[in-house]
């Protein structure tokens, strides 16, 4: 398992998350590299791949098995504010990779060789952030304008738009994607994904900064309140929370499970992996959090200003391959340990 973070100073950090004794985990260090201009504002992880967006209108690209960057993108005119890749159920490397950007615009890239296919532009302002459904057929988007819109991704074109009537920071469609969620400030709220029925709203302490899809039902959020919260998407209740998980705020949440990772067994709990501005990683046994405070299982400390958070267990089959759209760059690895 490969974590990934970026920081307001430029740079990205890599890390290794492999068991180290029975029952225990350590992070080990495998790249930090200044990869933008600017501070870097999204990242995304598939398979061996990474990427990261900047407010320098570049998207980075980092071979995670080799420790190495793959160059960069520069299709954009505007801060990159989300990205996301879409892999297919039998394959471990991402068939696609989509950005947003603070100009309202959208990029659809084939990720084998990474190549730009389609610029779409579905809002009038910034985009806030982006999902892709499952099927990878469609995406969602929300934005500054107040609206969500849906990309049909085959036909790169927007085929969907209405008003929210109030900003939406953050989009995602569930892991199986019959539904998706919406984080408007504190407040979050589920809807069905054929009609974008509202189905249950529920809200937080403070402002949510990040959410992630959980399996069996949960949304985890974290944001200003410095938890790491457990939502049951049924009931709109709290299942548990890490209470006090960080000392400042949380900005990226990473989730995995006993079958998403080769590194772990079938006996091994669940494991999610949180970032904070104040530049710790910490990753948990959410199981722990039903009874008792947990103590974290590893932790890092990239001594920066964090800004998110992605990561990836699976491995690579091939190298990835580079399109002529894309600059080269030297290698970003202070390491020559691969990652899994």
């Amino acid at each position: 398992m490969s974590l990934i973070a970026g920081s307001y100073e430029r740079f990205i950090w890599g890390f290794k998350l492999k068991p180290s004794e029975p029952q225990t985990l350590s992070l080990t260090p495998l790249f930090s590299y200044p990869s933008h201009l600017s501070a870097i504002k999204t990242l995304a992880a598939a398979g061996p791949v990474a990427a990261s967006g900047g407010a320098d209108d570049t998207i980075h690209l980092y071979d995670l098995s080799s420790a190495s960057s793959l160059g960069s993108l520069h299709d954009h005119s505007a801060s990159l504010t989300a990205l996301s890749f879409y892999t297919p159920p039998n394959l471990s490397f991402p068939r696609n990779l989509v950005s947003a950007a603070a100009d309202g615009s959208v990029c659809i890239y084939d990720a084998d060789p990474f190549v730009h296919l389609k610029t779409v532009l579905p809002h009038r302002k910034a985009i806030n952030d982006l999902s892709i459904h499952p099927s990878g057929k469609l995406a969602l988007t929300v934005g500054h304008d107040e609206c969500l819109a849906m990309i049909n991704l085959v036909r790169g074109k927007r085929s969907f738009y209405c008003r929210l009537g109030k900003e939406a920071s953050l989009v995602n469609f569930d892991v199986g994607g019959d539904k998706f969620f919406m984080v408007m400030e504190e407040k979050v709220s589920v809807h069905e994904a054929e009609d974008a029925r509202l189905l249950c709203e529920f809200e937080n302490k403070k402002r949510v900064l990040c959410a992630t899809p959980c399996e069996n039902g949960i949304l985890l959020t974290g944001g200003e309140d410095r938890c790491v919260t457990a939502w049951d998407v049924k009931s709109g209740k709290v299942a548990y929370s890490i209470e006090e998980a960080h000392a400042a705020r949380v900005k990226g949440i990473v989730v995995l499970t006993k079958n998403s990772s080769g590194a772990f067994s079938d006996d091994d709990p669940h494991i999610v992996a949180s970032a904070s501005s104040d530049g710790v990683i910490r990753v948990w046994d959410v199981r722990m959090a039903i009874k008792d405070k947990p103590n974290p299982l590893a932790e890092a400390n990239t001594k920066s200003r964090l800004t998110c958070l992605a990561g990836s267990a699976l491995k690579s089959l091939r190298r990835p391959q580079l399109g002529k759209n894309i600059e080269g760059e030297p290698k970003a690895t202070d390491n020559n340990e691969s990652a899994e």
